[in-house]
């Protein structure tokens, strides 16, 4: 590891005062409990131009942060969210979960992971980026920070993108601090990402005595058979950067608490995470003509989640590989595995890759970072920044 990576160092020991300031601000969607006020706050003091854009109304509505250090071109964005998943029964945690406290080179507490110690280690690479460039610095570093992520994320970064397109102002790369990393930092970049597809299906029948099932439609059986021809399909064998496309029952509700009555209606919900090989309106069409062989009276909701998509390997994945094996000695992986992010909206918009924290702990009961990682992408952020600009 560089040395400059270290838990001690300058750098690293700002990003972990910095995210547990971020800790501390019980932000749980959709509330921003005061996180992005510590957040502009840390940017306006280097220099940046902050915008505050909340969107939405009542219970829905979102604050946002866009903030910009430069006017010229080229405009590289780093995105993150400060909102957080609940954190479950507080009583199964082992520390408070938002006191952002450190014991044995450890940060604890909800969002130490996902997300706040990305957005903390940026803005503490950017410090010392910019403290050594100063005025020679050619080009604009900004963030887009919502906190509406792990939410609905209706009225957050894909409303600050299309905010940022009705002013005519462009990114021209974009970093995504997700916790890619899978079992060691620097292991895995996201480049892409599977679409998702939800389906509620419910199917109707004649209600009747299991001692008369001539005289009925069992709905169950109905049910089985058509979850029976969906599971039984394959739909593909992977792509080039993408695993199988996978069909996964969620649940199968029939609400029925006599034995001795055949069910008039049995529901299901199911889940499809499709690679580049689908679309949701190809998926569609194959559900339908699965469920219409099966026949009988049936509704299919569907909802899409978002899209699969793929952004090619270029600059933005390539400085991270040479950055992040300059610190860590890795060599990353370029994967498409996960769930969404809103890398999903911003891949429209320009290049983006994802990089962040080991996940092991995110989402989990005591979630938590150790300092050495914290520094060390701290470092790898740094080292972006100098290759992505180019070293003077």
């Amino acid at each position: 590891m560089n040395a400059a990576a270290g838990p001690g160092s300058r750098a690293g020991s700002a990003a972990a005062a910095l995210a547990a300031e971020l800790i501390r601000r019980p932000s749980v969607t959709p509330r921003d409990a005061g996180a992005l006020d510590i957040l502009a706050g840390a940017l306006a003091a280097l220099g940046f131009t902050c915008h505050r854009l909340a969107f939405g109304e009542g219970e829905e509505r979102i604050e946002n942060l866009y903030a910009r250090h430069g006017s010229e071109r080229p405009n590289l964005c780093f995105a993150g969210h400060t909102d957080v998943v609940p954190t479950g029964p507080v009583e199964a945690w082992s520390f408070d979960p938002f006191t952002g406290t450190v014991a044995g080179g450890v940060l604890r507490g909800r969002g130490a992971v996902d997300m706040k110690g990305a957005i903390a280690a940026f803005v503490a690479a950017v410090e010392e980026f910019l403290a050594e460039r100063g005025a020679g610095f050619k080009g604009s570093i900004s963030l887009l920070i919502t906190g509406d992520e792990e939410g609905a994320a209706v009225n957050g970064t894909k409303k600050v993108l299309e905010w940022l397109e009705a002013r005519g102002e462009r990114l021209d790369a974009c970093l995504v601090g997700e916790p890619t990393s899978v079992r060691a930092l620097g292991d895995t970049i996201k480049i892409g990402r599977r679409g998702s597809l939800t389906g509620r299906l419910t199917v109707e029948g004649v209600q009747g005595h299991t001692a008369y099932p001539h005289l009925a439609d069992n709905a169950a059986h109905r049910l089985v058979r058509m979850l029976a021809a969906l599971i039984s399909a394959e739909l593909d064998r992977g792509s080039r950067h993408f695993e199988p496309s996978s069909l996964q029952i969620s649940t199968i509700d029939i609400g029925n608490p006599a034995a001795n009555v055949i069910p008039a209606r049995a529901r299901a919900v199911f889940n499809i995470r499709f690679n580049d090989l689908w679309t949701s309106d190809r998926l569609k069409r194959w559900l339908a003509e699965r469920l219409d062989a099966v026949g009988g009276r049936y509704t299919l909701e569907l909802s899409a989640g978002s899209e699969s998509f793929l952004v090619p390997p270029g600059i933005v994945s390539a400085c991270l590989q040479q950055a992040i094996r300059r610190v860590t000695g890795l060599a990353p992986a370029l994967s498409t595995t996960g769930g969404t992010s809103d890398a999903r909206f911003i891949q429209a918009h320009c290049p983006v890759a994802e990089f962040g924290l080991v996940g092991l702990t995110m989402h989990k009961v005591d979630e938590q970072v150790a300092l050495a990682d914290l520094a060390a992408l701290t470092a790898i952020y740094r080292e972006f920044l100098e290759l992505f600009f180019g070293r003077s």
